[in-house]
């Protein structure tokens, strides 16, 4: 079943806010996913010539000092750590030195964090309400098709500033699987929302546009879903052409939320002069900063 949140900053004063309001949403999915949960958080960019990784350590004592790289914050099992280099040298770097750690993301203002166990436990353990950034993308997972792990949890990153949260099924992600692989994409899970994460990155670095690479997975992604797509400037959703899969957004003058339900937009100040609808099947909507 799965649950999927989505919040994002239009004002910048709601930025400072933005944890403890992706947090309410989160909870209020907690019966959709009951197997595990996490967040994508977009926040504090790496500065020129660093890419900023999110970093998952199976063993709750590892030692991230021990990396040789600047720590800026631990929490839980996760750290996220800024490296010298761009984030597909950075992310090999770590792998090559530390192949017993996890990259959750890597990017210039991404920060990925989830693990197993119900929402409500998550935002606790986490401190959700204390984080502060642009946007954020949240997931409760109902595990369908592949291990209940902290890796199999969502959001999937695949490339720099990407992440996917998913729900539905794929039934052609194996086949996917090895078509990108020909591509020189790299997998680190069996879960299908990897593969669509991998296909809308892989788009990307062919040099189509992100609604022109989201547009693609009509095409190419058979299955049911809803997707909500983060990138370091907004973020995106597609639903598919039988759209059997719920999602509502809203949207005020400060801010763009997405949910799988209601109730998890209902929390939120100001939901009830905010202009509500429900996505049409195969339209993306997308929300971006305004780059300067």
């Amino acid at each position: 079943m799965c649950g999927i949140v989505g919040l994002y900053c239009k004002s910048p004063e709601l930025e400072p806010l933005l944890g403890e309001r992706l947090s309410a949403m989160l909870v209020q999915m907690d019966d959709r996913g009951p197997d595990s949960a996490g967040v994508a958080v977009y926040r504090d960019p790496a500065p020129d010539g660093f890419t900023k990784l999110t970093l998952y350590s199976a063993a709750p004592s590892f030692d991230w000092l021990s990396l040789g790289v600047e720590v800026t914050s631990t929490r839980a099992r996760h750290a996220v750590v800024l490296v010298e280099g761009d984030p597909d040298e950075a992310e090999a770097r770590i792998r090559q030195r530390h192949p017993d750690l996890r990259v959750m993301s890597a990017g210039h203002a991404i920060e990925i964090y989830k693990e197993v166990g119900r929402p409500s436990a998550f935002a606790e353990t986490f401190d959700l309400a204390d984080f502060r950034g642009t946007h954020g993308l949240g997931h409760t997972r109902m595990a369908t098709e592949s291990r209940v792990t902290t890796e199999g949890s969502h959001p999937f990153s695949a490339g720099d500033d990407l992440c996917l949260v998913h729900n539905g099924s794929l039934s052609n992600h194996n086949r996917l699987r090895t078509h990108l692989r020909r591509k020189g994409m790299e997998f680190q899970t069996d879960n299908d929302t990897e593969v669509a994460a991998a296909y809308l990155t892989w788009r990307l670095r062919e040099g189509a546009s992100l609604e022109q690479a989201l547009e693609g997975c009509l095409d190419d992604l058979d299955g049911f879903y809803t997707f909500l797509v983060g990138t370091a400037d907004g973020f995106a959703v597609l639903r598919d052409p039988i759209a059997c899969k719920p999602a509502v957004l809203a949207e005020t003058d400060d801010w763009v939320a997405m949910a799988s339900e209601y109730r998890a937009i209902a929390v939120l100040p100001g939901a009830a002069d905010a202009q509500i609808w429900e996505p049409e099947p195969s339209v993306v909507y997308a929300w971006e900063k305004a780059l300067v």
